[in-house]
């Protein structure tokens, strides 16, 4: 059987396409470090966060170490407590570890110019750690349908100079 070269050529091509994008699914799902929401962060009772063991009222805490904090956040519709009525402050320097919940439904949780980004399911809590360098004000924001009010849900997170940090902010 004679292939014209042309059609060696588009099957080649075909093959090496396919080959790519297998290969890019792969990186993405295991190489770049993403992951999925699991039950690593813990469950809580989505009708009330705050009485589960492992996730506090929200807001920022003392983390376990000097210049680690831990912020609790409890999405709803169509807010973030704390974030959407009062900024979420934490001290420029500083690792911040974020506790995302939700009570109602699916959410998401990103900090808009970072690599923050989670879904906020009900039952479980979704763990994200960063450091934050310099201060700066970022926009947080709902990336997962959920609901008609689903475009004003948003927020807004302040990363301050050290010295202006009051430890008063901290819970």
């Amino acid at each position: 059987m004679h292939v014209h070269r042309f059609e060696r050529l588009w099957l080649v091509a075909a093959l090496a396409m396919i080959v790519l994008f297998i290969g890019t699914v792969t990186y993405g799902a295991v190489g770049a470090g993403y992951g999925m929401v699991d039950d690593t962060g813990g469950q809580v009772d989505p009708t009330d966060a705050t009485a589960s063991e492992n996730f506090r009222e929200p807001g920022v805490y003392n983390g376990s170490e000097p210049g680690h904090y831990d912020v609790y956040i409890e999405a709803k519709q169509f807010l973030f407590v704390p974030g959407t009525s009062d900024p979420v402050r934490v001290p420029a320097n500083s690792t911040v570890t974020f506790h995302v919940t939700s009570t109602d439904v699916v959410h998401g949780f990103e900090v808009v110019g970072t690599n923050i980004n989670t879904m906020a399911v009900p039952g479980q809590v979704a763990t994200v750690t960063v450091e934050f360098d310099e201060p700066d004000e970022y926009g947080l924001v709902c990336n997962e349908y959920c609901g008609s009010g689903h475009h004003t849900m948003e927020g807004s997170l302040h990363v301050v100079p050290a010295a202006q940090f009051n430890q008063t902010e901290v819970n």
